[in-house]
């Protein structure tokens, strides 16, 4: 008999859901093909799903047809990217989640007022490169507190920072103390800023971990939030897997292991985690159960063109 212990909360947060029934109400209101700059979120089951039912996603504008409809994805887009859709003429439906737009907003509001601005987050990220491209000034990528020491910035007196929505204020915490001594005039948003799914998700990891002796992380290798739930179980002396789905399970994992905490990364869909435990129960009996955790009720607005779809 395994014990399996689900963390609380786990899963699509609200940016994932209302990302993901934009390009489904679109499909519904415009009819196939519709198409989406990057994948919607950072997982393939989803993508896939979409995919088959008239979603096209494509890496650059240039792939889609003149007047073909448009959604930009949950990571948010270069303003750059915005422009060139205009120039195109291309229909848009922006599916930017509303807490990387806010991330959006305080850049600018920052840059406006003459200051620079240094953003915490992983290069390369479809999140980080969109926010970069959205400030229009000078802005400094840190990704560790080694960065901070080697950072060269204009005038230390006017100096910003802001974050990666899908890191937590225990990801950031080091980082935004190094910029703090290293440039005591420096400013930037209250921790209340942070998104609200990620710190969420850690938390209950956390907690889970101080219960089980093996920790699963449904989520995809690119998702950022996913594969720091994995990072921070195995900070915490568990072994800890993250996989896409039930295929990815094995039997030697779970000799010896008595309880088993199973959570999911922030795009990750509620039906691949309920497919683990339906794959679980091939190595043993199991008894389910579900943490004390936090209970997440935000709804974001639809974009006005989908609000009746």
């Amino acid at each position: 008999m395994i014990r399996v212990v689900l963390a609380q909360p786990r899963g699509f947060c609200a940016g994932v859901e209302r990302a993901i029934e934009i390009v489904e109400r679109a499909l519904v209101k415009f009819g196939p093909p519709i198409y989406v700059r990057h994948e919607i979120v950072h997982n393939r089951h989803v993508v896939e799903n979409l995919r088959a039912r008239g979603a096209v996603f494509v890496d650059e504008l240039d792939e889609i047809p003149q007047g073909a409809m448009t959604v930009f994805s949950a990571h948010g887009v270069a303003k750059r990217v915005e422009d060139l859709a205009a120039e195109r003429g291309l229909p848009v439906i922006d599916a930017t989640c509303p807490l990387v737009a806010k991330v959006h907003n305080e850049g600018r509001r920052y840059a406006a007022s003459g200051r620079e601005v240094v953003l915490v987050g992983h290069a390369g990220h479809a999140e980080v490169e969109g926010t970069i491209g959205q400030i229009p000034g000078v802005v400094h990528l840190v990704q560790t507190v080694a960065d901070v020491a080697e950072l060269q910035v204009q005038d230390p007196t006017m100096l910003s920072y802001v974050t990666q929505t899908t890191l937590s204020v225990d990801d950031t915490r080091g980082i935004i103390a190094a910029l703090k001594r290293r440039f005591p005039a420096i400013i930037g948003p209250d921790v209340r800023d942070i998104c609200y799914a990620t710190q969420n998700r850690q938390q209950a990891v956390r907690e889970l971990a101080a219960e089980v002796d093996l920790i699963l992380v449904v989520g995809s290798r690119n998702s950022s939030n996913s594969n720091r739930l994995r990072e921070i179980g195995e900070e915490l002396g568990k072994p800890s897997y993250l996989i896409e789905d039930a295929g990815a399970l094995r039997a030697e994992w779970f000799t010896g292991i008595g309880v088993v905490g199973l959570t999911a990364g922030a795009s990750a869909p509620e039906t691949l985690v309920q497919g683990v435990v339906e794959g679980l129960r091939r190595f043993s009996e199991l008894d389910v159960s579900t943490l004390a955790g936090v209970a997440e009720d935000v709804r974001f607005r639809f974009p006005a063109e989908l609000a009746e779809a």
